[in-house]
């Protein structure tokens, strides 16, 4: 298990950062040429289009926050076949991104160095790469503290440029304001949507978040309010300092607005702001790239030496190092211009396969998936993002969707080949489908991970109610009983375990209730009894879907806490009821105990509600 070393500020920067790059210092002046000034409402409308796939990936990386993002929530999701070629995807498309950021980096020496020429800017590009190597293999913390210093100040170079640009605005050059139409605006929309992907790329290393359940959508939000915010901000102000001849086509249009407002020093402090984005987002890029190989690795989709991590820094330095090469590779043999568009569109499609995610992790009701951001108006929201981006992809072109497909082509064979013979793991879709088709379902391997996966999230050490949870009686009854009859099962249940007849036990339980009615509030019993003997103490759970009749006075009892020991446990039955009472009084409790398919996901309402545990010693 990788340390956790990211906090709230980490994941900001990390998804800030991985969005500031070329959408911001290179594809506006692109985006001007076929849009004109209405290109700033295709960067408002690209930042609504990613917020259904925010909202995704923050309810599945609260509710998984493992090493692999994307391709752990399409794999536990929809299984390993659509695994494999979303994780293949993912890596590639990371991958991609992150050597483009590279040679951004490598593009800026001819800054100081003109006569460098293509050569010059490819070494310069895989130096960069090597450095980023070498501090992700080495520190994980490292990583995120050099995020922070890129981020921080690459947001002050842009507030520097929004404040002094302000004031040079001229509201002429906005007429006409939609000189193509909306139709051009629309296409323009689905080019810049490219600039705001890799706002989810902290997901892919969740797994090193601190209180993930907190720090990811905080940080996710933040970064995608703050960016969204100054991409239209400073394109606004670019469109109204620059020339529209000379803003058309350029490769530096935000270079031209610093110059037109702050001269000489603006074009310099931009200088500088395009080297900390390139930088950002090649790191932030190695850093997520590289967890994709190595949580398919664990799962035995790829070689087992991918998960492998070094023993002195606790990084999976094989996996940066595999992902290096693949980098230099393209940075040194491959064109630019298809494979760019071929990285977006594999971007687009993983955003629409994480959306039917969600809906397949909601619809399969799995009591572990536990996430603590939920995505609103789910499914319609999800649902109509995959319609959206589906427009999006036929925008893409013909080669990028021909590459994407040979990728994913590739990948599926990788599956048939090496995948399928090695692994035998439910997905949340089968589990679906089996609780439409079959009553009679046996428990997956997937509820226990996502259970296990759940308590690590909030930290959980399991304590002596927990265990008792575990190794207790569960009894789910489906029709209606008396509460004669329910003490009768119980007796024959426990009778063993405490040594005593069932008879006895069974008069002991009737006694008690004559006493007073052990129905503490409508629908709930905690039925009670001292028996013979020191140091004991059972705790057993009940269902009833029909309800248990204790008396005509009360309503069918559905949930029943039944607690038995010895006199000397005396302390520790006042503390069971008192994490009982917190247990039922969680918000969705009686849902949850309502629609649970058998024993272990009753035990699972229980050993997941939201509780103080006793300290452990």
């Amino acid at each position: 298990m990788l340390k956790k070393e990211l906090g709230l500020l980490d994941v900001f920067c990390i998804a800030a950062g991985a969005m500031i790059s070329s959408g911001l210092f290179v594809l506006p002046g692109i985006a001007f040429a076929k849009a004109g000034p209405a290109m700033i409402v295709a960067y408002f409308l690209a930042a609504l289009l990613v917020i259904p796939s925010l909202f995704a990936k923050a309810e599945l990386a609260t509710a998984m926050p493992k090493s692999g993002g994307t391709y752990f929530f399409i794999e536990r999701s929809m299984g390993p076949l659509l695994g494999t070629v979303a994780g293949l995807l993912t890596w590639l498309s990371l991958a991609l991104k992150a050597a483009f950021a590279l040679i951004g980096i490598g593009a800026l020496g001819l800054l100081l160095a003109p006569g460098i020429g293509e050569p010059g800017i490819k070494l310069i590009a895989i130096a960069s790469c090597l450095l980023f190597a070498g501090l992700n293999c080495v520190s994980v913390k490292g990583t995120g503290k050099a995020q922070v210093v890129f981020v921080l100040g690459l947001l002050a170079i842009i507030v520097i440029y929004v404040f002094k640009g302000v004031g040079a605005v001229e509201h002429a050059r906005f007429a006409p304001f939609m000189p193509f139409g909306w139709q051009s605006t629309f296409a323009v929309t689905g080019m810049v949507f490219v600039s705001f992907g890799g706002l989810t790329k902290v997901a892919s290393v969740a797994e090193e978040v601190r209180h993930p359940g907190r720090n990811l959508p905080l940080g996710m939000f933040l970064a995608f309010a703050i960016v969204s915010m100054l991409y239209v901000v400073v394109v606004f102000v670019t469109v109204g300092t620059v020339d529209a001849q000379r803003l058309a086509g350029s490769l530096v249009p935000i270079a031209l607005g610093a110059e037109t407002s702050m001269g000489f020093v603006g074009r310099a402090i931009i200088g500088l702001g395009a080297f900390l984005a390139f930088a950002s987002t090649a790191n932030a890029g190695m850093l997520a790239s590289s967890r994709s190989p190595m949580a398919m690795s664990r799962d035995g989709l790829l070689p087992a030496f991918f998960s492998k991590t070094n023993k002195r820094f606790n990084t999976p330095h094989l996996a940066v190092a595999v992902t290096a090469a693949f980098m230099i590779l393209v940075i040194g043999l491959l064109p630019l211009e298809d494979l760019v568009k071929t990285a977006s569109t594999m971007k687009i499609l993983l955003f629409a396969l994480v959306n039917v995610s969600v809906i397949v992790m909601r619809s399969s009701r799995i009591e572990g998936y536990r996430p603590t951001f939920r995505v609103p108006l789910c499914p319609w929201l999800p649902i109509s993002a995959v319609v959206l981006y589906s427009f999006l992809l036929f925008e893409m072109g013909a080669v990028p969707l021909l590459l994407t497909g040979g990728f994913a082509l590739t990948a599926a064979l990788w599956y048939v080949g090496y995948v399928q013979r090695r692994i035998d793991r439910q997905s949340a879709i089968v589990h679906l489908v089996g609780q439409i088709t079959s009553k009679a379902m046996r428990r997956s391997g997937l509820e226990d991970e996502l259970r296990q996966i759940s308590l690590e999230r909030d930290e959980v050490e399991l304590d002596r109610f927990d265990r008792l949870v575990q190794d207790g009686v569960t009894l789910d009854i489906d029709e209606s009983v008396s509460a004669t009859e329910l003490f009768r099962r119980l007796a024959v249940d426990l009778a063993p375990k405490l040594g005593v007849k069932p008879d006895a036990l069974h008069r002991q339980f009737l006694a008690r209730e004559r006493e007073s009615s052990t129905v503490i509030e409508p629908g709930l019993a905690i039925p009670h009894v001292i028996v013979d003997g020191t140091g004991i103490f059972e705790l057993i759970l009940v269902r009833c879907k029909a309800g248990v009749v204790f008396s005509e006075l009360h309503e069918p009892v559905r949930t029943a806490f039944v607690l038995v020991g010895s006199a000397d446990e005396r302390n520790y039955h006042l503390r069971a009821l008192m994490t009982i009472a917190q247990i039922v009084q969680e918000p969705g409790f009686k849902d949850r105990w309502a629609r649970a398919t058998g024993i272990e996901q009753l035990r699972d309402v229980v050993l997941l509600a939201t509780r103080t545990r006793e300290e452990q010693t």
